[in-house]
């Protein structure tokens, strides 16, 4: 029986990302898929400021930005949102098609040694107390991989999910989205979302030279889920609702989604985990799908780490349901609101002038532009310091090896205590194995924190692998440090 450490069903972006944390953590991956090879389908087409922020946290980013295009706006319900005075050094949204991003991480986890294993289904599996036994499908019959965990990323109709037991509740869907991936022939001369006609609302964005995707929406038609959508449907649709087809022709992909939302009543059972789709399905308004599995991943990869290597050290696990149930709950509630702003009709009309209105204030704008980006997430790491539970600010940096920055600390996923400005307070004696020590010199004497404003540049910041902040203060003292570094990392040895 071949053995690991981690089991990953799911080959798509929560899978992928998971494999490259687990592997920069020296974990014993294998990832599944069971789909015979990559489609080169996309249903995303966009990255969030926070998910660009953990791809340059791991030097993932910049080939994606080469590959993107910036769009300084997103929206919330059609309604379009300025992302461009967000404090992060990406305020915009990148349209990159996931196919793009999938490749690039596909890349990355081959490289570190977890290359997807295709046409592997996950058909079963029994846990134990000290591990699970994955019984895996494919045409040459089924064989068993002996791990310590087993993590579903294997979208909205995971079959881990529902082999744990795992209730996914929620709402049907009430309308139909259809897009195509297309060129055309007389092309609009900006790109646009979600202008409005009739029972439905249509999109045109183009996100490489020579073809675009077009999306139509009716609130007057319910799909099932399987149903085929041809391309002269999907035209007839189209021209229907926006009164033109735009010439398009050479469809190289057409599919259809709906509103239904639902979420996974809890995201552990055992040995067993569930990220991305598995763990959550919605409405993709806001863009903000894709970028909540692969948050998911970066926040479960290095607790499982952290329990392989930490002798079994089980309770940082249980953070992971605690912290990311809450966000995946936030992300259905917003995106049905979004539903019922596009509506067609005289009250959903209503609706909009006056949240339209209420957008042109900051403090609105920013309230949910901040929450579709996920760069307002605050988790409860304890403490009442500003930065305490946020995403730790990507602040510029000199320290021994020269100019660096933040983020570029966090390349190597692992725990990091930052002592700025020449604070000397006692090293992680009991974690020396586990938390990377580094002294440095802010260059600037204030972090601009979103949602919160200009702070003072702590003392000190024990950071997560994750990039959010475990402990912080602006005193030059150790006080809760060493509780800090229990709870996240284990009995001190």
């Amino acid at each position: 029986m071949e053995t690991t450490e981690v089991v990953i069903a799911g080959g798509g972006p929560t899978g992928l990302m998971l494999a490259v944390e687990l592997r920069l953590a020296e974990v014993d991956v294998v990832l599944l898929d069971g789909l015979p090879e990559r489609t080169g389908e996309s249903r995303a087409g966009g990255l969030h400021a926070r998910t660009m922020e953990i791809l340059d946290q791991r030097g993932l980013l910049d080939d994606l930005i080469a590959r993107g295009r910036v769009m300084q706006a997103g929206h919330f319900g059609a309604l379009p949102l300025d992302f461009s005075d967000f404090d992060t050094r990406h305020p915009h949204m990148l349209a990159v098609l996931q196919s793009v991003v999938e490749r690039e991480l596909d890349h990355q986890a081959t490289e570190l040694g977890a290359p997807v294993r295709w046409a592997s289904p996950v058909a079963g599996f029994t846990q134990d107390a000290n591990g699970i036994d994955v019984e895996v499908g494919g045409p040459d019959g089924t064989r068993r991989i002996r791990a310590k965990y087993l993590v579903g990323c294997d979208g909205g109709r995971s079959t881990v999910r529902k082999l744990a037991g795992i209730g996914f509740t929620g709402t049907d869907a009430t309308m139909t989205g259809m897009l195509a991936d297309v060129e055309l022939a007389e092309p609009p001369a900006e790109p646009f979302f979600g202008r409005r006609r009739g029972a439905g609302d249509f999109s045109a964005v183009q996100f490489e030279p020579g073809w675009y995707r077009l999306v139509v929406q009716r609130h007057d038609l319910v799909m099932p889920r399987g149903a085929t959508l041809t391309f002269e449907e999907f035209r007839d649709h189209f021209r229907e609702i926006a009164g033109t087809d735009f010439g398009m022709h050479s469809p190289r992909w057409v599919t259809h989604y709906g509103d239904a939302s639902r979420q996974a009543e809890r995201y552990r059972e055992g040995r067993v985990f569930l990220a991305g789709d598995a763990a959550h399905i919605h409405y993709p308004a806001g863009g903000q799908g894709q970028n909540l599995g692969v948050q998911d991943a970066v926040n479960l990869g290095w607790k499982l780490a952290i329990a392989l290597r930490g002798n079994d050290f089980d309770e940082v696990l249980n953070t992971y349901e605690s912290e990311r149930l809450a966000v995946g709950a936030r992300v259905l509630h917003n995106t049905r609101a979004q539903t019922a702003a596009q509506r067609p009709g005289a009250h959903a009309e209503a609706l909009r002038d006056i949240l339209g209105d209420l957008i042109d204030l900051d403090v609105v704008r920013h309230r949910l532009g901040l929450m579709i980006t996920a760069l307002d997430i605050r988790y409860d790491t304890k403490g009442d310091h500003p930065l305490a539970g946020r995403r730790v600010p990507d602040g510029d940096l000199s320290a021994a090896g020269g100019e660096t920055r933040v983020y570029e600390l966090l390349r190597s996923a692992r725990p990091i205590l930052l002592r700025l400005n020449g604070n000397r307070i006692p090293s992680v004696d009991g974690w020396q194995d586990r938390v990377d020590v580094v002294d440095a010199l802010a260059r600037d004497e204030r972090w601009a924190v979103p949602g919160v404003g200009d702070i003072a540049v702590p003392a000190a910041v024990l950071i997560r692998p994750d990039g959010y902040v475990a402990w912080v203060s602006d005193e030059f003292g150790a006080e809760g440090l060493p509780e800090a570094l229990g709870t996240w990392f284990g009995p001190a040895v």
